[in-house]
C-alpha cells in the first residue's frame, strides 16, 4: 500500500472513531422531549385534564420515579407507593397508615386510580383544590412522611439521574416542588381502571350471573318508602362511570355529637358541611378495605348493614339519606348478597399486576 492509500485509510479511521464516540456521547444528553403519553380508556370517556399540564411521556416517567422513590420520606423508608400499593388497589388495607415515626395517620388512605376524572377537590376532606397539591401534602405531613420538601430537592439535586429526567420532561435541570408536583400529578392521572367485569359487560365481551344481575337492579332503582320495598338507591351517589358522584356528603356515620372528625367542614368552616367526605369510588371496592373515612368497616357486609339500619341523623345528614333512617331500607339477607355480587364485577384485576404502574426501581 503506498502512502498516498495509508494515509487515506488513516484518514476515514479517524473520522469513523470521531463520529463513533460522538453517538456515544450523544446518547447521554438528556433531550427535552414533550411526546405526548397516551391514556389507554377503553370504553371511558376522555378526563378534564388541565391544560397547563398535559400529559407526557418523560414527564409520566418522572412522576412514577417520584411516586416510589422513598428518598421523598425523612428517614428514606416511604413512599407514596408504600400507602398506596398497586397490588391493593393503589390502597392501604390498614385502617391506618403508619408514617416514618412510627405514628398513625388520621384517616384511612384513599385509593388513587381514575383521579383524572376527580375535579371536586381532593383527599377525604377536599382540602387540596389540584391533584398537584394532593402530591406534596403527604411529603410534608408530620404524621406521614415527615420531610420538607427543601431536604426533597437537595436530595433529587445530588442525584444525576434525577438532574438528567427533569430536563427530559421539563427542558431545564433546575429542580423544585412544582415541577415536583406536576409530574406526580402526570402519573397518577395515567392510573386508570377500565377492565372490570363490569366494562366488559358493556362492551359485549362478558355477561352478568344471576345473583350480579339483581344485584345491578338493585344497585340503580330506587327505594319506595311507602311499602319498604324497591332499590337500594346506590346510584344516585356511586353513579355514572367512574361510580362516584365526585361530591362530599354527610352519609350518616354519626350524630353531630358524636363527631369527632368534621371533615369537609373543616376546610369550608361551614357547619352545613359538618360530617361531610369526599364519596369514592365503588371501582376496585373488593380491593380496597376498610372503608369509610376512618376505616371503621372492616367489610362490605358491614357498609350495607349501616346504609340498610345503622344510619344516624344530625343537621348535616345529606337529603338522600332520608328513607335509610329508621326503619331503613329493611334489605334482605339475599338483597345483601346481591348488591355486593354486583359491585364485586366493578373489580379490575388487572390494575394490580400493570407494569405502566409499577415502580422503575426494581
Amino acid at each position: 500500500m503506498n502512502k498516498f492509500y495509508a494515509k487515506l485509510l488513516f484518514t476515514f479511521l479517524a473520522i469513523a472513531i470521531v463520529s463513533c464516540d460522538k453517538s456515544n456521547n450523544s446518547l447521554d444528553v438528556p433531550i427535552y422531549d414533550d411526546s405526548p403519553y397516551l391514556l389507554n380508556l377503553g370504553s371511558l370517556p376522555p378526563p378534564p385534564l388541565l391544560e397547563d399540564n398535559p400529559l407526557t411521556k418523560e414527564g409520566v416517567k418522572l412522576g412514577k420515579m417520584l411516586f416510589h422513590d422513598t428518598r421523598l420520606s425523612k428517614n428514606g423508608e416511604q413512599a407514596c407507593a408504600s400507602c398506596h400499593l398497586q397490588t391493593d388497589g393503589f390502597s392501604d388495607i390498614r385502617q391506618f397508615s403508619i408514617g416514618v415515626e412510627g405514628e398513625e395517620g388520621g384517616r384511612q388512605a384513599m385509593a388513587i386510580f381514575n383521579m383524572a376524572y376527580h375535579k371536586n377537590g381532593f383527599f377525604w376532606d377536599g382540602r387540596a383544590p389540584l391533584l398537584r397539591d394532593q402530591s406534596l401534602l403527604p411529603i410534608q405531613d408530620t404524621l406521614e412522611m415527615n420531610e420538607t420538601l427543601e431536604n426533597v430537592v437537595s436530595k433529587l439535586e445530588a442525584d444525576p439521574e434525577y438532574v438528567d429526567q427533569f430536563f427530559r420532561a421539563f427542558g431545564s435541570e433546575e429542580i423544585n416542588s412544582l415541577k415536583m408536583s406536576l409530574a406526580m400529578e402526570q402519573f397518577m392521572n395515567t392510573i386508570i381502571s377500565n377492565n372490570a367485569k363490569w366494562d366488559k359487560v358493556l362492551e359485549g365481551e362478558a355477561s352478568f350471573t344471576e345473583s350480579e344481575e339483581r344485584g345491578r337492579e338493585l344497585f340503580f332503582t330506587e327505594f319506595n318508602p311507602g311499602t319498604q320495598t324497591g332499590g337500594a338507591e346506590c346510584f344516585h351517589c356511586h353513579g355514572g362511570f367512574n361510580f362516584t358522584n365526585d361530591a362530599f356528603m354527610n352519609n350518616g356515620l354519626d350524630t353531630e355529637a358524636e363527631m369527632t372528625d368534621e371533615g369537609y367542614a373543616n376546610v369550608t368552616k361551614d357547619d352545613a358541611d359538618k360530617g361531610k367526605f369526599k364519596v369514592p369510588s365503588l371501582r376496585n371496592i373488593e380491593f380496597t378495605p376498610p372503608y369509610m373515612h376512618d376505616g371503621r368497616f372492616a367489610t362490605l357486609e358491614e357498609v350495607l348493614d349501616h346504609y340498610d339500619h345503622g344510619v344516624k341523623d344530625s343537621p348535616s345528614l345529606d337529603i338522600l339519606m332520608q328513607f335509610n333512617l329508621n326503619p331503613g331500607l329493611q334489605m334482605s339477607s339475599q338483597d345483601k348478597k346481591d348488591l355486593i355480587a354486583f359491585m364485586k364485577t366493578l373489580s379490575d384485576e388487572s390494575l394490580k399486576t400493570n407494569t405502566e404502574y409499577q415502580s422503575p426501581f426494581n
